[in-house]
């Protein structure tokens, strides 16, 4: 059998989760010898994918806020319908030029409903082509849960009129998909777990931090960051604190907390060693994004998750409360950092009892090597499906 070559889709809206855990599968795909493209459809992201993955970027689109609601152009406006026509034809064009194998969509069709005029014609385009590639769900492995009627009924006929196999990237044991997708016994039979997609367990860095606070994306991460640099303020005993406030925090957010920093915190926008910095502190705290805590496992450091649960979201909560169940983490609500005069003060109390956690780096609430596990998975149903069809 000829080198297979896989179509893996990934839109990033919000923050860059999505398009990190991606680009790790992508890359495990290339190393066991296949021909990989990554079609991305967010605002760049320096280093992602990786320079070892084809890359295909369209047109892109983001949302203004937590919401979800309304995708903008790259120049911050609406899009218009001639621009998401535009992305949908270099999609197919893509497709229909690359002749792929596998196909793979991150999200969709659990999440993304945003981009159904561009997923849609792209399904129509597999079932269309002979011979036709496999086609394959990527997601995470606790979901949004949805509260609109008929809702999961349309994701689980997708998946059965379409799907090949769902690829759950998490662990039954720590999370199964029935936990947060109710209908999960319907298409059972479709769904591989397949370990949390971390990165590699890092190496220390030699600058080392008491507290090392990030807020992913940054663009819903102000209030977190505010908190935590007054809580620093609060507690003498953290000497050194790294504040990551994410490239997507508005320039304006950047500098007033800028402003109100004591000379204990070193703020940036970014940190390219972010996981280094994470293996060598005494506290991490962070939203409970699916690859913050991916690295936070990894790093084997104590955390503290504020889990993002603005405009209905509920996965990041259902994650850090399982990791705090699991005596992993401590988990602060959002909630609690609403008033601005009490939010420091939280915060700092939140911050102490994360630091009293006893640790055991050694012991994972979940298997964390999804990535490789993921790339074995496809391997084998594409080449098994050829030996069944070649007999």
């Amino acid at each position: 059998m000829s080198r297979l070559s896989v179509f893996f889709y990934v839109q990033h809206l919000l923050g860059i989760g999505h398009l990190a855990r991606a680009s790790r599968i992508a890359s495990a795909l290339r190393a066991r010898g296949m021909a990989v493209t990554l079609v991305t459809g967010g605002l760049p992201v320096a280093g992602f994918p990786g320079a070892d993955v084809d890359h295909v970027a369209l047109p892109p689109v983001s949302v203004g806020d937590g919401s979800f609601s309304g995708l903008m152009d790259d120049q911050g406006n609406p899009a218009t319908p001639a621009y998401l026509d535009q992305r949908r034809d270099l999609l197919l064009e893509a497709f229909d030029r690359l002749r792929p194998d596998i196909v793979v969509t991150e999200a969709f069709p659990f999440g993304r409903r945003q981009m159904r005029f561009e997923l849609l014609p792209l399904v129509r385009a597999i079932e269309a082509r002979k011979p036709r590639p496999l086609l394959v769900a990527s997601i995470r492995d606790i979901l949004q849960r949805s509260s609109k009627p008929g809702r999961n009924e349309e994701t689980v006929d997708l998946v059965l009129a379409h799907f090949d196999r769902v690829l759950v990237h998490g662990d039954p044991a720590f999370a199964a998909l029935e936990d947060s997708f109710p209908l999960a016994s319907q298409i059972a039979q479709k769904v591989s777990y397949t370990g949390l997609v971390c990165p590699p367990r890092p190496v220390p860095s030699p600058e080392r931090f008491d507290m090392v606070v990030s807020a992913g994306g940054g663009a819903v991460g102000a209030v977190l960051v505010r908190a935590a640099i007054e809580a620093a303020r609060l507690r003498p005993d953290l000497a050194r604190c790294c504040v990551i406030t994410g490239p997507n925090l508005p320039q304006a957010d950047y500098d007033s907390l800028a402003a109100a920093a004591p000379a204990s915190v070193v703020l940036c926008r970014f940190r390219t060693d972010f996981a280094a910095l994470l293996a060598s502190c005494r506290l991490s705290v962070s939203q409970a994004g699916y690859n913050t805590v991916a690295d936070i496992l990894q790093a084997g450091c104590r955390a503290l998750l504020v889990p993002f649960a603005s405009d209905g979201e509920t996965e990041q909560t259902d994650r850090a409360r399982r990791l705090e169940q699991a005596g992993r983490v401590i988990m602060l609500a959002e909630s609690d950092l609403a008033k601005p005069e009490t939010a420091g003060a939280a915060m700092a109390d939140a911050i102490g009892r994360a630091l009293a956690l006893p640790l055991d780096a050694s012991r994972q609430p979940a298997a964390t090597d999804g990535a490789n596990r993921s790339a074995e998975i496809l391997e084998n149903l594409a080449r098994g499906r050829h030996t069944a069809i070649t007999g």
